[in-house]
């Protein structure tokens, strides 16, 4: 944020650094379940035996309900008060449902008899997802009582880029370098170990969390720290209708959601790293050596969004991203041989899909970690406008929007496999790269998330909290929060 803007914000809630690492660990605990999640496709069609199709529709659709439900749950959170608070209870709650369901999905659908399958798999994820939004939405409408500081609060981006490297990467290469070489494929072994590492470090995260949020987790946190809120069922709509902030940043994160749901998507990482290239471990290998730039990147970024604010820092990095994502369609169209990309024999092509590649999951991948703190200043700026404290449902709304985007990921990848030839199952580690195939897995791997990026830069056209308007909103809420406490005491 730029100086004049920061001297102009009241400061009434500032944070300790390791509460926001804490606390950010919650995405880590969510983001562990639906990573060991993102493999159910293997599990549902190579031991259930379901259709690919199906498994596309099912994953869609439980998506879908994701997003249906977040309104209720985020009705639930702003008029909770508990003796616990407002949102260390749901961490609690949630993680248990989704982790156990998790283990009865893994460990109960292939007993199953055939004509049951289907709709247990169903039925499991609707209550995983239940349990998976009650605890994922904390992570949103949280933020609004870790830390108002204009400088703090994109450092939960820093902490969730290196939590989230331990998990998709760190993630990606225990599966491909490790769990693949021991097991052999996607087989039962394969997935009950994944479960059993996963689940356990959620939920650590879950409970480091809890300790993160704890002292803040109190009602003088909450908004003007007034007594509830008012706000009724009805009258959501018109807070809804009445936030364009709210509106515009819903759209674009969750195209840049996709974007990034698909290049990341497992199926994606099979076609590109072991088939278009030829050795999936290698997509554990690349993951690893992205590491340190990608963390550049990131502190680079965040650096910049403290100083000039989070609008400009996620539009500049999604551009980026988009133009990463171009040049390395442009560098696979260009080269004879994709196999030359190597690590054993290290050439000039390597170095420069290397570079690339870094660069686009780097700054593609920003956005999506910016947006959590900017529904915090969404939420402050209804606050400021309207009087009402309701984070639970702004976060949840935007969540709503999102998984109605980003729910199409799998539909996305299911329907351009089956429209080459993989309608029974997905594409192999080992199946022989055709010119179809090739032009399938540039296209999901780079081309679709280019796109997805575009659009959402296009709604940043009309989002207007930028660093300016942030300084003016928080010195508003100030000055209100102490009209209020000055009524009390004199009513008092």
């Amino acid at each position: 944020m730029s100086n004049s803007a920061s001297n102009n914000v009241e400061i009434s809630n500032k944070a300790k650094l390791w509460q926001i690492a804490f606390f950010t660990l919650n995405n880590t605990s969510t983001n562990l379940h639906a990573f060991i999640l993102a493999f159910v496709t293997y599990y549902a069609t190579g031991i259930a035996g379901l259709a690919v199709m199906i498994i596309s529709s099912v994953l869609m659709a439980a998506r879908l309900f994701d997003g249906v439900i977040d309104p209720a749950i985020g009705y639930i959170i702003d008029k909770t008060e508990s003796k616990f608070g407002k949102y260390t209870p749901l961490i609690v709650l949630g993680n248990i449902i989704s982790a156990g369901t998790i283990i009865i999905i893994y460990t109960v659908t292939h007993m199953l008899p055939e004509s049951m399958q289907f709709i247990f798999f169903t039925a499991m994820l609707i209550i995983n997802k239940i349990g998976y939004s009650l605890q994922a939405s904390v992570t949103k409408a949280g933020q609004t009582v870790l830390t108002n500081h204009p400088k703090q609060r994109p450092l939960y981006a820093i902490f969730d880029s290196i939590y989230n490297i331990g998990v998709f990467t760190g993630g990606q290469i225990f599966v491909s370098n490790y769990l693949i070489a021991k097991h052999g494929n996607f087989n039962l072994p394969l997935f009950m170990e994944l479960n059993s590492y996963g689940l356990i470090v959620s939920g650590i995260c879950a409970v480091l969390a809890i300790a993160g949020i704890w002292s803040r987790d109190k009602k003088e946190f909450y908004g003007l720290a007034e007594d509830g809120t008012k706000t009724t069922l009805r009258e959501y709509w018109g807070v809804i209708k009445g936030n364009r902030p709210l509106q515009m940043l819903s759209i674009s994160a969750s195209f840049d959601k996709l974007a990034m749901g698909i290049a990341r998507y497992n199926v994606v990482g099979v076609m590109f790293f072991g088939i278009l290239l030829g050795d999936y471990a290698l997509s554990g290998t690349v993951g690893m050596i992205t590491i340190v730039p990608t963390l550049l990147i990131t502190f680079y970024v965040v650096n910049i969004a403290r100083k000039t604010g989070l609008k400009k820092s996620y539009v500049t990095s999604a551009w980026i991203g988009i133009l990463s994502f171009a040049a390395l369609i442009a560098l696979f169209l260009l080269i004879d041989n994709p196999s030359a990309i190597s690590l054993k024999d290290i050439g000039f092509t390597t170095i420069l899909f290397l570079v690339l590649y870094s660069i686009a999951i780097g700054f593609a991948n920003i956005p999506t970690t910016l947006v959590v703190p900017m529904i915090a200043d969404v939420s402050d700026y209804e606050t400021h406008k309207s009087g009402r404290y309701v984070p639970g449902m702004l976060g949840t709304i935007f969540s709503f929007i999102d998984s109605l985007v980003s729910s199409l990921a799998p539909t996305i990848v299911g329907a351009v496999v089956a429209i080459i030839g993989y309608k029974s199952k997905f594409p192999e580690v080992g199946d022989a790269l055709t010119t179809p195939l090739f032009v399938t897995t540039l296209v999901l791997a780079f081309g679709i998330p280019a796109l997805c990026l575009i659009v959402s830069i296009t709604a940043m056209r009309f989002y207007n909290l930028d660093a300016k308007r942030m300084g003016e909103i928080q010195k508003g809420i100030a000055q209100k929060k102490a009209k209020v406490k000055k009524d009390e005491i004199a009513v008092s």
